[in-house]
């Protein structure tokens, strides 16, 4: 199987023992790209968090709508239809899951797609989010529920 890295990066802005430091980090990524990581603002305010930055939960939510996308158009591919834009609104909601325990508790991804020429068919589009979903690495890795609530075909 395969095998994927990334470098975080932290440095302390001298302070660290007042408990007001920087959540400030920097990731790094085997092709080269370099993002900006932070605490969310709704978890640690501003300025001990950096609203520009990713935040951990972002990252997630993103990372199971791409998963999700790229099987999607790989399948809708094999299908034979023809994907010409795709976004998605996805959305992941934190909860407590036991005293002192918070965890993204649901994803819900929203895809709006668009197609060249006909478009599949409701019952089709739903197929090809289930096995989209069904073969995603990351929501398979997850506990949390994912769901995909999509709209039928329309332009974007």
């Amino acid at each position: 199987m395969s095998r994927h890295e990334a470098r975080l990066t932290w440095r302390s802005d001298g302070q660290f023992a007042t408990g007001r430091y920087s959540r400030r980090h920097e990731w790094r990524f085997d092709g080269g790209a370099a993002v900006v990581g932070s605490s969310s603002p709704t978890v640690v305010p501003v300025p001990m968090s950096d609203p520009a930055g990713v935040d951990p939960e972002e990252a997630l939510v993103a990372a199971v709508a791409s998963c999700h996308m790229l099987w999607f158009l790989d399948l809708a591919r094999r299908a034979g239809f023809a994907v010409s834009e795709y976004e998605d609104a996805a959305e992941g909601e934190m909860g407590r899951v036991a005293p002192e325990r918070m965890a993204m508790t649901r994803i819900a991804l929203r895809p709006r797609i668009a197609f060249e020429g006909q478009p599949p068919s409701g019952e089709e589009l739903a197929r090809l989010h289930e096995e989209a979903h069904a073969r995603c690495f990351i929501a398979n890795s997850l506990k949390t529920e994912v769901v995909v609530e999509s709209p039928a075909p329309s332009p974007i």
